[in-house]
């Protein structure tokens, strides 16, 4: 039996991200909407350091999961996730970077263009 997310704003978030890939036909949305419908064991949890590697100065990420705060980040980043442990919004914040909830990167950029996604 085939489970997905049970918390209301998974599913509220999902179905947004379904409707603005099917609205804009923008691929990064759909597959962000995948990964946060997987079962809980295979959510995404991505490190500082990892963003710090793969990104440039004032990029966008967006990670389908939780952003932690092992390593640091060396340039100012925007990055969107479902979630943020404490102590990397403050590691971000302290780059010049800012931290966004999912919901308002894709009303900002219903388009999802120039945007990184983090795995």
């Amino acid at each position: 039996m085939k489970r997905g997310p049970e918390s209301k704003r998974t599913l509220e978030l999902v179905n947004l991200l379904r409707k603005k890939a099917v609205e804009n036909k923008s691929s990064i949305w759909k597959k962000v909407a995948e990964r946060l419908s997987a079962p809980a064991r295979r959510k995404t949890e991505v490190n500082l350091y990892t963003v710090d590697r793969h990104s440039k100065e004032g990029s966008t990420v967006v990670v389908p999961g939780k952003v932690l705060a092992n390593g640091s980040l060396g340039h100012k980043v925007t990055i969107a996730a479902f979630s943020f442990s404490a102590s990397a919004v403050e590691k971000v914040r302290k780059a010049g970077g800012s931290c966004l909830p999912l919901e308002r990167m894709v009303e900002s950029n219903p388009a999802g263009k120039g945007i990184i996604l983090m795995e």
